[in-house]
C-alpha cells in the first residue's frame, strides 16, 4: 500500500514571549495506508502537536508534509478545510457530544454540513457497527462514558474518512472500556481504514500494529 501520510524534516515552534519552544524538531517518517499507529511518550513529547499537523488543524514551521497524496506544505486554508472535512476523522478524549441530541442525531451531525449523501441512513448503519443500534434515540446523559465514545467515534466515520485521528481517546474511561476502544479499532483498522492513536498507555499501545515513542519533539527508537 501507498504512503497515505508523509513528514519530511517537519518543524512546529510555538513562541513563549522571547523563547521559542519546538514542539516538533525536525521529524520525519510516514505512515502507509492500512496502518495502526500509536504515538506514545510523556507530555509536552510533541503527539497531539503531530496529530493536529496531520489533521490540517496546524502548520508546520518548516518541513514538508503530504496527506492522502497532496501536498499540504504550502497548501491554502481552503485546501486544508477541505481535506479535514472529507479525508479524515477526528476523535478526542472529551466526547464532544451535543448533549440535546440523540445519538443518531450527533452522529448524523457532520453529514449535515458536508451534505453527506442518505447521511441518516448512514448514521444508522455505523451504530449498528458500533453495538449501539437499540440506543439510536438516547441523549449522551443516558450513555455510559464508553457509549458515548462509540458514539464519537461513529460520528468521526460519518463521512467515509481515509484516515482517523484520536487524540486521547480513552482518558476518561475505565480500563474495561477503554480496551473496548482500542479493539473497536482494530476491528475498523481490518476492513482498511488508517487509525492514528496518541496514548499514554503503552499496554493499549501495543494493540496497534506500529508505535512510534516521541520525546522532545523528536523520534526515539
Amino acid at each position: 500500500m501507498s504512503e497515505i501520510v508523509e513528514l519530511a524534516e517537519a518543524v512546529k515552534v510555538y513562541k513563549r514571549g522571547k523563547e521559542e519552544v519546538f514542539a516538533l524538531a525536525g521529524i520525519t517518517f510516514s505512515i502507509r495506508e492500512g496502518d495502526f499507529l500509536a504515538f506514545v511518550g510523556p507530555s509536552g513529547s510533541g503527539k497531539t502537536t503531530l496529530l493536529n499537523i496531520i489533521g490540517c488543524i496546524d502548520r508546520l514551521t518548516r518541513g514538508r508534509i503530504k496527506v492522502c497524496g497532496e501536498d499540504l506544505t504550502y497548501a491554502s486554508d481552503a485546501t486544508l478545510t477541505r481535506i479535514r472535512r472529507e479525508k479524515i476523522g477526528f476523535v478526542f478524549q472529551q466526547f464532544f457530544l451535543i448533549p440535546t441530541l440523540t445519538a443518531l442525531e450527533n452522529v448524523s451531525l457532520p453529514g449535515i454540513f458536508n451534505r453527506t449523501p442518505k447521511r441518516q441512513e448512514r448514521a444508522l448503519e455505523l451504530l449498528a457497527l458500533l453495538g449501539l443500534e437499540k440506543k439510536k434515540d438516547a441523549r449522551p446523559t443516558q450513555l455510559s462514558g464508553g457509549e458515548m465514545q462509540r458514539v464519537a467515534i461513529a460520528r468521526a466515520l460519518i463521512n467515509n474518512p481515509k484516515i482517523i485521528l484520536a487524540d486521547e481517546p480513552t482518558g476518561n474511561l475505565d480500563s474495561r472500556n477503554a480496551h473496548q476502544v482500542f479493539e473497536l479499532f482494530q476491528k475498523l483498522n481490518e476492513k482498511g481504514l488508517t487509525i492514528i492513536v496518541v496514548t499514554h498507555n503503552l499496554e493499549l499501545a501495543k494493540m496497534a500494529n506500529r508505535i512510534i515513542y516521541l520525546e522532545d519533539g523528536r523520534i526515539k527508537q
